[in-house]
């Protein structure tokens, strides 16, 4: 099989890195790729945005098929075009990536399906969330404590949104859960946690992502498959009854209150750090699983977690998320890969045989261990060899869920 992805980033290289362990995989090629991607496929200079140019691409590789990374070109159409030509494509249509695309359609889908989420305020007041309505990133969501603070986030997401949506601030533990849909049913994945502000302790700025880990401790196998049940599975109906089937992959953001799962948020592709630490934990053929998704029916597929743990600790460039520095020399990789971690790029690129900054998410760091504890040492170890020292991460990523094993 010839396969196609789209995107550039860490989660792309994680996906190709899993895809490319499929006995069915002939030809492995992404669009535009990187330099780690580079490692184990051929990467080629077309935006995920250009569609004609992605079409064309396709044909001229004869791609059996395409897998979209990131929610700009599924919210934009991508899916439909590759669809429309007969090209089979891991990815939901326009109208069903809208689920992420607008956070008000969003919310609209979540009450018809009677699935629980955070209300809306009619008014903004402290506490609460702001959120820019459309794309942001990962960067449209800001949690206001008081009003100095709303009153800083209310331009920034107008700025960034068309409109803006405001909710009550919840409480509780944050999870992604990740499923397989087919337009119809729904195979989770194993959860994670990740960790979105930039510093230490929840602080600083929303990002698209510093670190992530899996397991969750407090989730297991039966709780989650209650969580798809509750949550991914009345939203797969409600969408395919409005005529736009979600096929591809539903990630909820969900906050586990007293009070129950809460909805914060749907994204409609594999979240970025938490595929890092999610997909080394897979076992079984993912090219399989995705293919069988594009085709309409999850009907024989398996798709379970080791035991071990993963953790994904963030390499940031300085100044990240308002205005990272490129161009930096990056360097240690080859260390930090014989300490027995993974390293996905992200925003990278060789200047000559220098691999340089390229973008805000610089690295991705993942270690495996019989425990939380055991990997999050691993990925640390192997953090201290990646250079320059003014690289952003935080150092307290899955520290809570090791001290909640202890």
């Amino acid at each position: 099989m010839n396969v196609l992805i789209v995107g550039g980033g860490g989660r792309e290289h994680a996906l190709a890195w899993k895809i490319a362990q499929s006995p069915h995989v002939r030809d492995l090629h992404a669009a535009p790729g990187n330099p780690g991607i580079e490692g184990i496929g051929t990467c080629h200079p077309v935006r995920p945005d250009d569609h004609e140019a992605v079409l064309s691409l396709s044909r001229e590789l004869a791609v059996d098929l395409v897998v979209v990374g990131p929610e700009a070109p599924l919210v934009a159409g991508l899916a439909d075009a590759l669809r429309g030509v007969g090209v089979a494509v891991f990815g939901p249509a326009a109208g069903a990536a809208r689920i992420e695309g607008s956070k008000s359609f969003a919310k609209d889908v979540l009450r018809s399906a009677g699935v629980p989420t955070a209300a809306e305020l009619r008014e903004p007041r402290a506490p609460c969330v702001v959120k820019a309505d459309g794309l942001a990133a990962g960067k449209g969501v800001f949690v206001c404590l008081t009003e100095a603070e709303l009153a800083q986030a209310l331009p920034r997401a107008r700025e960034l949104g068309e409109r803006v949506v405001l909710e009550e601030l919840l409480e509780g533990e944050e999870v992604s859960v990740f499923a397989l849909c087919d337009g119809t049913d729904a195979l989770p994945l194993a959860p994670a946690q990740d960790f979105k502000r930039l510093l230490d302790g929840d602080h600083g700025p929303n990002t698209g992502g510093m670190g992530s880990y899996s397991p969750v401790p407090w989730l297991s196998d039966d709780r989650v498959d209650e969580l798809v049940e509750t949550v991914h599975r009345p939203v797969l109906r409600e969408l395919a009854a409005r005529s736009t089937p979600f096929r591809g992959l539903l990630y909820a953001g969900l906050m586990l209150t007293e009070s129950g799962p809460q909805v914060l948020e749907f994204n409609c592709r594999f979240g970025d750090p938490e595929t890092q630490a999610i997909l080394p934990r897979l076992e079984g053929d993912l090219l399989e699983a995705l293919a069988a998704v594009a085709d309409g029916s999850l009907n024989g597929i398996d798709l379970v977690a080791g035991r071990e743990a993963a953790v994904t600790v963030v390499l940031a460039a300085p100044g990240y998320p308002e205005a990272p520095v490129t161009g930096i020399e990056i360097v240690g990789i080859d260390e930090a890969e014989a300490e027995g971690a993974l390293v996905f790029h992200a925003g990278t690129a060789l200047r000559g045989s220098s691999l340089m900054s390229a973008g805000g998410r610089v690295l991705n760091v993942t270690a495996l261990g019989e425990s939380v504890a055991e990997a999050r040492d691993r990925a640390y170890r192997a953090v201290e060899h990646i250079g320059p020292p003014d690289l952003q991460y935080r150092h307290d990523i899955a520290l809570a869920a090791v001290h909640a094993n202890a």
